[in-house]
């Protein structure tokens, strides 16, 4: 189960946001997998801030596909900027720039890849809770 929708200008990004609710309240409801609402929040700020950095970065409009997959789903955000980005230090005195950090905090993977036109960024996000692991479902 998947769902694509382009994106043209950062008045769009709670649109985004609104899409992943409604994706994972339509896999919980017509499907039956578990989200958790741990989930349902990661989910959506990782759209936020995948949608947002490719809005403020990228030229043209970015592309955003939500994919159910081995009991995760997989936020890939398209653009049109091929630099790559980069996770910056730490620095508690930098305000904003976070949004990468962000995103590999909350997520059991990401990757990154440059693209004939562009760069695609895909992001995995576990679905249910596991009270072993932390809070991106990876392993404690």
């Amino acid at each position: 189960m998947s769902v694509s929708a382009a994106f043209e200008d950062s008045a769009e990004i709670a649109e985004a946001r609104d899409l992943a609710r409604s994706f994972l309240t339509d896999v919980q409801a017509v499907h039956g997998l578990p989200v958790s609402e741990r989930a349902m929040g990661l989910v959506q700020l990782v759209v936020s801030e995948l949608v947002t950095n490719a809005r403020k970065y990228a030229p043209g409009p970015c592309l955003l596909t939500l994919e159910i997959s081995d009991g995760a789903i997989e936020v890939t955000v398209w653009d049109s900027e091929p630099v790559l980005p980069t996770a910056r230090a730490a620095d508690p005195d930098r305000v904003g720039q976070h949004g990468l950090e962000i995103v590999m905090a909350v997520s059991r993977s990401i990757e990154v890849h440059r693209e004939p036109v562009g760069k695609r960024i895909k992001a995995t996000v576990v679905l249910a809770d596991d009270p072993g692991g932390d809070a991106a479902g990876r392993l404690a």
